[in-house]
């Protein structure tokens, strides 16, 4: 010790406090530490890109479902502008000719075999 380093811990002696030594770390634990922290730290580099990986998916999946949301207001509307008409008979001669290929006795369809 030099001469300033005592009169320093003469000083301090007297406040109360002492000086202490500095630990020397091992190398080895400083590697390790160091390693460890790099792992961590790539670790969470991975899991913020995973995590963003997921969220692109989850907002496709949200596009997907607002877009079946939106098919299925639009046929409740029809549903509902059927429901409030007066003459169910139209409706039903429309559903049965339209959606189940129903026909009257006396009418004759002609349908394109060709293919196009």
């Amino acid at each position: 010790m030099n001469e300033a380093d005592v009169h320093n811990s003469k000083k301090n002696s007297k406040s109360g406090y002492t000086l202490k030594k500095k630990k020397q770390r091992n190398p080895f634990m400083k590697f390790i530490i160091t390693v460890t922290s790099m792992v961590f730290v790539v670790a969470c580099l991975l899991e913020i890109v995973r995590t963003q990986a997921d969220i692109a998916e989850k907002k496709q999946e949200l596009n997907v479902l607002v877009e079946e949301a939106e098919l299925l207001e639009d046929a409740n509307d029809e549903y509902l502008s059927i429901l409030s008409e007066d003459d169910e008979r139209e409706f039903m001669e429309r559903y049965a000719v339209e959606v189940l290929g129903y026909a009257y006795p006396n009418e004759r369809r002609f349908y394109d075999t060709t293919g196009n």
